[in-house]
């Protein structure tokens, strides 16, 4: 205390406000150097904003189409649904089997050259009555069908003696059905002899060398070899008489041999440039089996 009254009063106040006018600058001073935190960009919130309102704008309006879509389709009538285009085995397999006769073969000719021929050479390709046997009524076997139409069998191949040519020729749709053919002949030929003329697994050269080495009296086989040997010399027609198609019998899928046109085909072109010649001489009948 008795320090005190020795200072003066006025000393100590401008002491105390010159102190407190340097600590409120030291303050600003350090308040100027913190470092000034960034404001947000304020601008990119936005446009993020913007996107996101427009994609749930988009995903609204797409989902609204669709229910939208899926209304109209079940208000619509249900479509008709296509037929589906019958197949020739389709028919065929409903349709009742028929024993062929002689005006199928005339009218599957005519339809064959209808665009191919004049009417007047469309009238030459007609066959009498006479070339045709006895067709099957679909109650034989193929020995059984044989003796009925070639009752002298016996004699008429005893009778044979010319090579690289047949007697009876019998006309299929394929090779297997040829084998099969060959097989059900047993209790007719007799000692007569049969070939095999189609192509699987026998090359056509082989089968000139066997005709012309061997004596045969049946020929069993597809019109496509059949023809190619024809015209290669390697078969003659000279001593046949009996032409025998394979008509009535359906493969697996019921398709009988005129219905396959490839086969169709091959089967006209043989009897264009073969058989009708022979047929109109009398030299070669015709049976429908």
């Amino acid at each position: 205390m008795g320090d005190d009254l020795g200072d003066e009063w006025w000393q100590h106040d401008s002491k105390s406000d010159s102190s407190e006018v340097e600590e409120d600058e030291a303050e600003k001073k350090k308040s100027t150097n913190k470092p000034i935190k960034e404001k947000p960009n304020v601008s990119k919130k936005a446009e993020k904003r913007k996107t996101l309102t427009g994609q749930t704008l988009t995903a609204k309006k797409k989902k609204k189409n669709e229910e939208e879509s899926e209304m109209e389709k079940s208000t619509k009538s249900p479509r008709k649904r296509k037929r589906k285009k019958k197949t020739i085995t389709d028919v065929l397999a409903a349709s009742d089997p028929k024993p062929g006769c002689p005006a199928d073969l005339q009218n599957s000719l005519t339809g064959y050259f209808s665009d191919k021929r004049s009417v007047i050479e469309q009238e030459e390709l007609k066959l009498q009555d006479s070339c045709f046997l006895t067709c099957n009524d679909l109650t034989h076997s193929l020995s059984s069908y044989l003796k009925h139409i070639c009752p002298k069998w016996a004699k008429i191949q005893k009778q044979h003696t010319e090579k690289q040519s047949v007697v009876l020729l019998i006309v299929c749709s394929s090779a297997l059905r040829a084998i099969e053919l060959i097989k059900q002949l047993t209790t007719f030929k007799g000692e007569a002899k049969a070939v095999k003329l189609f192509a699987k697994h026998i090359k056509i050269e082989q089968q000139v060398k066997l005709l012309q080495k061997g004596l045969f009296h049946i020929g069993v086989g597809t019109p496509c070899r059949i023809s190619d040997l024809i015209h290669r010399d390697g078969l003659s027609l000279q001593a046949l008489r009996f032409l025998v198609l394979d008509w009535n019998w359906r493969d697996q899928k019921s398709r009988r041999m005129m219905d396959i046109p490839e086969i169709k085909l091959d089967f006209f072109k043989l009897l264009e440039s073969c058989i009708l010649d022979r047929c109109r001489a009398a030299n070669v009948k015709i049976g429908l089996f």
